[in-house]
């Protein structure tokens, strides 16, 4: 048999140390999740600011897209036409 069953003071002594290293648990487990409900707050903030920054350099950026693709459309229809010239020129 347990020696709690047979000796109240012993399960009040097993109990009162069950009940400290659950709380001790739960206090790490508190202060884990506050830091990562911060994280997630900075991380909100961030995302904030890129989209922020984002909306206002849009005509921008579809512009600079615009002008890389046109530019490589280019080069690879160059290519093409000087490989079949040089094609049918042998």
């Amino acid at each position: 048999m347990s020696i709690e069953k047979e000796n109240l003071e012993a399960h009040v002594e097993l109990c009162a140390e069950r009940y400290y290293a659950l709380e001790k648990s739960h206090t790490a487990l508190q202060v884990k999740l506050d830091g990562l409900s911060n994280k997630v707050e900075n991380l909100s903030a961030n995302i904030m600011s890129i989209k922020e920054s984002l909306a206002g350099s849009g005509d921008k950026t579809s512009k600079q897209i615009i002008a890389i693709g046109t530019a490589i459309v280019s080069v690879l229809l160059t290519g093409i036409i000087t490989m079949t010239v040089h094609l049918v020129s042998k």
